[in-house]
């Protein structure tokens, strides 16, 4: 078993090195001859499950757009975000680097003063600098203030809300536990109208996105709509509405489904289609607590707001027709944090000046090897709790405390039940690979396995610190905070990590 794990530490670093010198950023025939690099696309949804889309096993679901672009691309079944909430996966998504290394943690109420710090570079940032254009669409939640709004970020153009969509005068709870101001559009800087009705939003962001392609289509582009849905309220258009048969959650994925399949037309229809790696993936698991008003993680354990496989593993299609292969199907770890720093190397771009922690993933995308770029990948959650970790195929958990309805059901039609609390005592090691549903705790078997990977956390704890540990980190960088009122009951709703 050593030498295993000696393969499993050296093999990977090694295998990265070799890649990174000998295997060069793709430099397309077709995109060369237009001297452009490739066109960058995100499309990033909200709460949705790892089985919800028909060929990550949610076989109830109609998703032929998404199902078509796996088969032209790669499937990524063991693609992780770094925290399993809101504000927090999208720091991670834009920066490269883990959240709480930028100061985020959880999900940022309206008015609290917080946001992205702006000493950080955005992937948005690297590529305008680049000459790209920039393009955000839908769901922002890395700060209201004006001064950590997405124009304020590397995007040239943001259409969108400023927080998640449940924040708004409609929440079941409002005026008991909540007390929300109303929902508003951006365009840019300015409000575009109050949002009193969302059933339209998938289907304005989606043309909104479509127009900025072909507004851009004659220089290299980078379009991040952000979704969001399916997270609750659900809303969909007259046409989606009840055209699944199976329920409002069905009919959402069904339009989100929609949604890709127009990006794709347009990009096919304005000939970019070789010159466009696009991206389709989700921020975290599902809210189980909302019921048949939530989606599915399939085999995983537990959902959003957990460490878990359920809370972090989520669905990843990547399709780029000529450079990424056809039809693949990738087991290798991934995370969010690896994207920027892929894609900077695709765009010829150079890495932010501040540390990250993301690594060029380039090799595993493009399957040239089935060996992580990372040896390890760390998931914190809470106040800065390093509560597991990914090792090859092992996932430990250290003690900690989580959410958890502990097998109830969740509510009904858009109403929440409230979560129980659920307790791991002591280290639990798990093969996520031959046990996803984290059923079997093998620590006490494989002391040698635990004892690798806890030499790989006592690193990072000295990086990002550990709560559960009482280490402050020496690497973590300070989040943007400006002066404001407090927001009522904010200390109550940020416990529960929307």
């Amino acid at each position: 078993m050593t030498s295993s794990i000696t393969r499993a530490v050296l093999l990977p670093a090694l295998l990265a090195l070799v890649a990174c010198t000998h295997v060069p950023a793709p430099d397309p025939e077709h995109a060369a001859e237009r001297g452009r690099p490739p066109n960058i696309v995100i499309v990033f949804t909200d709460d949705q499950g790892y089985a919800d889309l028909h060929n990550f096993g949610g076989h109830h679901l109609h998703t032929p757009r998404l199902d078509r672009m796996a088969a032209e691309g790669v499937r990524l079944t063991s693609f992780y975000v770094a925290q399993p909430v809101c504000s927090a996966s999208r720091a991670a998504l834009l920066t490269g680097s883990y959240p709480n290394r930028v100061g985020v943690s959880g999900a940022f109420m309206p008015h609290s003063g917080k946001g992205l710090n702006l000493s950080e570079t955005t992937l948005a940032d690297l590529l305008r600098q680049a000459g790209y254009a920039t393009g955000h669409f839908g769901k922002w939640h890395l700060g209201d203030a004006p001064e950590f709004r997405p124009n304020r970020q590397g995007f040239d153009t943001f259409y969108g809300i400023l927080h998640s969509n449940d924040m708004w005068p409609h929440h079941p709870q409002q005026g008991t536990l909540f007390d929300f101001d109303e929902l508003q559009l951006f365009d840019n800087e300015q409000v575009a109208r109050v949002l009193d009705d969302q059933s339209d939003l998938t289907r304005v962001l989606t043309e909104r996105s479509v127009a900025f392609i072909e507004q851009h289509r004659a220089r290299p582009f980078f379009l991040y709509l952000a979704h969001p849905q399916p997270h609750v309220p659900l809303h969909a258009s007259e046409a989606f509405q009840g055209a699944s048969g199976r329920g409002l959650y069905a009919d959402v994925i069904g339009e989100l489904d929609w949604s890709v399949g127009e990006i794709l037309d347009a990009l096919r229809r304005n000939d970019l289609d070789r010159d466009t790696l696009v991206v389709f993936t989700s921020d975290n698991g599902p809210w189980l607590a909302y019921g048949n008003h939530a989606g599915s993680t399939g085999p995983f354990d537990e959902g959003k707001g957990t460490t878990r496989e359920g809370g972090v593993r989520v669905p990843f299609i990547a399709r780029w027709p000529g450079h990424l292969p056809a039809g693949a199907t990738i087991d290798t770890p991934m995370m969010s944090i690896d994207l920027l720093p892929t894609i900077a190397r695709l765009a010829g771009v150079s890495l932010p000046p501040l540390p990250i922690d993301g690594r060029d993933a380039w090799p595993v995308l493009s399957a040239q090897t089935d060996r992580p770029v990372q040896p390890a990948y760390f998931f914190y959650y809470g106040d800065n709790e390093l509560q597991g970790v990914r090792y090859g195929k092992w996932k430990l958990y250290f003690p900690h405390r989580f959410q958890s309805l502990n097998g109830r059901p969740g509510g009904q039609d858009g109403v929440p039940v409230a979560y129980g609390a659920r307790v791991v005592e002591s280290i639990e090691l798990y093969d996520v690979e031959r046990d996803p549903g984290e059923r079997v705790d093998l620590a006490a078997r494989h002391p040698e396995v635990v004892a690798e990977i806890q030499r790989h956390a006592a690193g990072v704890r000295k990086e990002l610190g550990d709560s559960l540990t009482g280490m402050e980190g020496s690497g973590r960088r300070p989040i943007g905070t400006r002066d404001a009122p407090a927001f009522p009951l904010q200390s109550q709703r940020e416990q529960l990590d929307m």
